[in-house]
């Protein structure tokens, strides 16, 4: 897996093995980070909630993210994301919380930009994940929510505040698009 563009374009991420992790293809990255550039006008906080290996927020921070929250629960991924920050040099510019995604939406503090999304394609919690993070504080009036999903798995057009703008397919992944109270 490598960054696809920006910074450390063509560097090549460690990812985890035998790990339960489903990385977002290149394909799939490609597409999301199309969809932002037209979509958020704002990088400055970026949040990757089941970051994996860390790649998207790291293609984040290589697109010119200022900073980006990476939260992970498994700590051998946790180590890997910690391993790339330091090589891409952007350790400077992240912080890793080795956590559930529900107890960081808990005691994270701040509103972010761009939301970033890549659960496992078995977790059917997702639903009431968005809508723990739709009623946090950490969605802001210009967030912009990406949740990348399988196609077998229906998300729901309102989450809270959070409207779905639009939905996308790539092959054996979906990309859902929400913000705060856009008309879907």
């Amino acid at each position: 897996m490598r960054v696809i563009a920006g910074k450390v374009k063509g560097f090549r991420l460690k990812v985890p093995r035998r790990v339960a992790t489903r990385p977002a293809t290149e394909l799939v990255r490609g597409a999301i980070f199309s969809i932002l550039e037209t979509m958020a006008a704002d990088w400055e906080q970026v949040l990757d909630l089941f970051s994996g290996s860390g790649a998207l927020g790291i293609e984040a921070l290589s697109r010119g993210a200022g900073w980006v929250d990476l939260v992970e629960n498994d700590r051998r991924c946790c180590a890997i994301i910690k391993q790339n920050l330091e090589k891409t040099g952007f350790s400077d510019r992240a912080h890793v919380y080795c956590c559930s995604v529900a107890r960081a939406i808990s005691f994270l503090d701040k509103e972010y930009n761009i939301i970033l999304m890549d659960p496992p394609y078995s977790d059917l919690s997702i639903s009431s994940t968005i809508e723990q993070l739709a009623a946090s504080k950490l969605v802001g009036e210009k967030t912009t929510l990406i949740v990348t999903h399988s196609p077998r798995l229906s998300l729901k057009a309102t989450y809270a505040s959070l409207c779905l703008i639009k939905e996308y397919r790539h092959g054996d992944s979906c990309i859902a698009l929400y913000q705060r109270g856009a008309i879907t």
